[in-house]
This record gives structure tokens, C-alpha cells and sequence, in this order.
């Protein structure tokens, strides 16, 4: 296994320490979003030059053929500079004194560990005090169906739902290609990831020119979006209304029911941990989908659960920085 660790002096920089301290600030002080209003978070940039590629070189004049071509292009070329962009930082931090900041700082803004928390717990506070339209507002931030056709028990599956996806490609897989390839490795992963969320669709305008972009998406969150499963079944242990062996069964059994091939793990280890159905018939914006429960619990899914969802994931996300540590240790 390859790391950048490797390369590098313990005692001048130690990439996997700076992970470790990365994830403790961002449990600590979030994303910086007050940073952010001065100057552009790294995937705001990432997703302008996306956006830009997409409308230069994503014509409906073309073939299908040739927008599969030109996309494929454009994701290699996203791979290759953020890799080099990533190299760079490296670089910096290894031969300069406290050069090491910079990689700690873009560390920090593209882990999700706060921010996803306080987006979910947003909805629950908007379900009990404003009921199911400031719900709906709320969810409409962080998932693409339809808020508008959402009852509260439709609001309540909705953020759960992202609690466990997310915590799969918003902080598992970033933290794991971290692992493997150093910051480089994270900042490939996040490209790859915004390009997906942006062009990776299989509408009429991105299903030829967003295809490459979201295989390779599925590709990368194959292995981080089992551990994600895996550290929810641990994380459940920590709550005493959990059923953590129906989650491990239920991840297993269900998973392959998702339309994704790696968001059923978290999301089967999630609803079988908390005794609820997760997933099934919802629309969106783009149309119906008709899609099978994952987990047999109840679907009447109330603010009550989101809280209990978010008591499992902050134990999950300890359990993912204890196997930093651990690493660490080793």
C-alpha cells in the first residue's frame, strides 16, 4: 500500500497525525464557513471550473458518442490537476516550516463531519418547531427530491437517508483515499465526487457527457461506502435503542436494493440499526421513483428518529477517527 507518509521524514511531517488533527477540528469548529464568505471554498472552485467545462464542451449539437468522449476528457483532466494541485500542497508542507497549516486547513474544509451534522439536526429542530414546512425548507438543502411532496414522516426519511450516504462519500471516503494517497488522494476524491453530484445525472443533458464521471465516482466509493456500513453497525452499539445486529443483517440483505451500488450499505446499516425503512417510492425533481424499502422496520419515521440517527453517526465518526488513530499508533 502506498502512502505519501512514506516518503516523508516522521518527525518533519506525518500525513496521518495531520488527518487525525484535521478530523478532531472539524468535529471542533466545522467548515469555516464564516472563512468562506471572504474567500471560495476549494469545491466552490473545483465546481466552477466543472461548470464551465460543461457548458463549453457539452453541446446538444453533438453526438452522444462524442459528449461520452469530451466527458471522459473532462474528467481526466479534473483527476490530473488536483492531483497535481494536491502534490503541490504536499510538497509545500514537507519543505517549509509550518507549511504543514495549509494541508491542515484544506484538510479540515473538505472532510463534512460538522457541517452534514448540522444540516440533519436542522431538519429535526424544523420539524418540531415549525412542523412540516419549515421540515420541508430544511431537507431541501441537502437532498434532490421534491420537498413539496414530502410529509413529516417523508421529511424524517429524507435526512436520514443523507446522514448515512453522506457520512459514506463526506467522510469515510475522503478520510480513506487520504489514508492511501496522502492529501492528493483527497482532493482527486472530491473532485471526482462534485463532478458526479454535478454532471453525473442521467438526464438528457449529462447521461452521455456525465457518464465517466460517475463510474468513476461508484468506483471510488466502493470500498469507503462498506466501512461507512460497518462503522455505523459499531457506532449503534453506543446507543442503547439500537438494534446493531439488524443493522449488520439488514446491510447485507438490503443493500443491493439501492439504486446506487454503495449508498444501501450506510443507509441498510442504518435503518436496520434504528428498526426503520429507509429509501422506497419518492419523487423528484426529475420524476417518480418506484424504488423497494431497505429495512423492514416502520416508515412512519418521526423528528425523534433523526436525532437518534444523528447519536449513531457521531459514534460512527468516532469509530472512523479511531482507526486513524489506530493507523497512527502502528
Amino acid at each position: 500500500m502506498f502512502a505519501i507518509s512514506s516518503l516523508v521524514p516522521y518527525d518533519s511531517y506525518n500525513p496521518l497525525w495531520l488527518l487525525l488533527c484535521a478530523l478532531a477540528l472539524d468535529a471542533y469548529v466545522g467548515d469555516m464557513n464564516r472563512l468562506f464568505t471572504i474567500i471560495k471554498h476549494p469545491v466552490v472552485w473545483i465546481g466552477e471550473l466543472i461548470a464551465f467545462l460543461d457548458q463549453k464542451l457539452n453541446r446538444e449539437s453533438r453526438s452522444e458518442v462524442n459528449r461520452t468522449i469530451r466527458g471522459a476528457i473532462v474528467v481526466m483532466f479534473m483527476v490530473s490537476l488536483c492531483f497535481t494541485v494536491g502534490l503541490g500542497v504536499t510538497w509545500f508542507g514537507q519543505n517549509y516550516p509550518f507549511g504543514w497549516i495549509l494541508e491542515l486547513f484544506l484538510t479540515i474544509a473538505l472532510i463534512a463531519q460538522r457541517s452534514l451534522f448540522i444540516h440533519v439536526r436542522r431538519v429535526a429542530i424544523a420539524l418540531n418547531e415549525d412542523g412540516i414546512s419549515g421540515g420541508r425548507e430544511a431537507v431541501s438543502h441537502i437532498v434532490g427530491r421534491d420537498p413539496d411532496q414530502l410529509d413529516q414522516h417523508g421529511v424524517a426519511r429524507a435526512a436520514i437517508e443523507s446522514l448515512a450516504e453522506n457520512f459514506g462519500d463526506g467522510v469515510v471516503a475522503p478520510v480513506f483515499w487520504y489514508v492511501l494517497f496522502g492529501f492528493p488522494g483527497l482532493l482527486v476524491y472530491k473532485a471526482v465526487n462534485t463532478m458526479d453530484s454535478m454532471i453525473g445525472h442521467k438526464t438528457d443533458r449529462h447521461k452521455s457527457f456525465g457518464f465517466c464521471a460517475a463510474r468513476l465516482d461508484d468506483v471510488l466509493n466502493l470500498i469507503p461506502a462498506r466501512l461507512a456500513g460497518f462503522w455505523i453497525f459499531f457506532g449503534s452499539f453506543f446507543l442503547p435503542t439500537s438494534s446493531p445486529f439488524k443493522g449488520l443483517k439488514t446491510m447485507f440483505h438490503d443493500a443491493r436494493k439501492h439504486r446506487s451500488p454503495n449508498a444501501g450499505w450506510p443507509e441498510g446499516a442504518m435503518a436496520g440499526a434504528l428498526d426503520i425503512a429507509l429509501a422506497g417510492p419518492r419523487k423528484y425533481r426529475e420524476g417518480q421513483a418506484n424504488d423497494p424499502w431497505i429495512g423492514d422496520g416502520r416508515a412512519r419515521v418521526l423528528s425523534k428518529d433523526i436525532k437518534r440517527a444523528l447519536q449513531v453517526y457521531v459514534a460512527a465518526c468516532l469509530v472512523n477517527a479511531s482507526a486513524i488513530a489506530l493507523l497512527c499508533l502502528l
